[in-house]
């Protein structure tokens, strides 16, 4: 039996990713060709990662870590090339077959909000060398926030604000102690997982410090 709270947290990952991919439909080859914000991979192969993440089941996981004797960014590459396809427009078409999966390297249990943060960090990797804006709704940056304020699995977050505050300007999200850092939840999230242009947008005492973690 589902928990409710699981659900809905995978409705709105799909939602999320068909949002995504709806932004990308119009791309030019060039614009598929952009540099992401995502450690030196095109907006294409950010997107090839994500499908890559929902299609991915732990044995398959496990046995790329193993394949690459636990080098997790080899293993990581080799996944997304496997969804790169033939063309922009089919890695574009293979994402919006994966959109609605429930599925993650992890497992199911317990996984949900992590997959939720992954969309919505590595659209962000895509959208803003872009220039494309989404409004996200507030419940999605909370969620989102929350999560990576509490943890460093897989990308140092919580590590990264260690001795700072905090707060947001369009939600209810504050979290620590020390300097402040505020300005719109999606810059947290983004300045919290090391991606420094986010730092633009926000002010406080703390943000210097954290630009320097990033």
């Amino acid at each position: 039996m589902h928990d409710h709270t699981t659900v809905d947290t995978w409705a709105t990952v799909h939602a999320e990713r068909a949002a995504l991919a709806d932004d990308l439909a119009g791309l030019s080859d060039e614009q598929w060709r952009t540099t992401s914000l995502c450690t030196e991979l095109t907006v294409r192969e950010v997107l090839a990662h994500l499908t890559a993440g929902a299609t991915l089941s732990f044995p398959r996981w496990f046995a790329g870590v193993l394949r690459h004797r636990f080098d997790f960014d080899a293993q990581v590459l080799m996944r997304l090339r496997e969804q790169l396809g033939e063309s922009p427009a089919d890695t574009l078409a293979r994402f919006r077959a994966a959109a609605d999966r429930s599925t993650t390297p992890f497992g199911r249990r317990g996984s949900a909000v992590w997959a939720l943060a992954e969309t919505v960090a590595h659209a962000e990797d895509i959208r803003r060398p872009l220039g494309i804006h989404r409004s996200y709704p507030t419940d999605v940056l909370t969620a989102v926030a929350e999560y990576y304020a509490s943890t460093d699995l897989v990308v140092l977050a919580k590590g990264r604000i260690g001795g700072l505050r905090l707060v947001a300007t369009d939600t209810s999200f504050t979290t620590g102690e020390g300097a402040a850092v505020s300005g719109p939840t999606i810059a947290l999230v983004m300045a919290m997982i090391g991606r420094a242009p986010y730092c633009d947008d926000l002010a406080g005492d703390g943000v210097a410090v954290l630009r320097s973690r990033c």
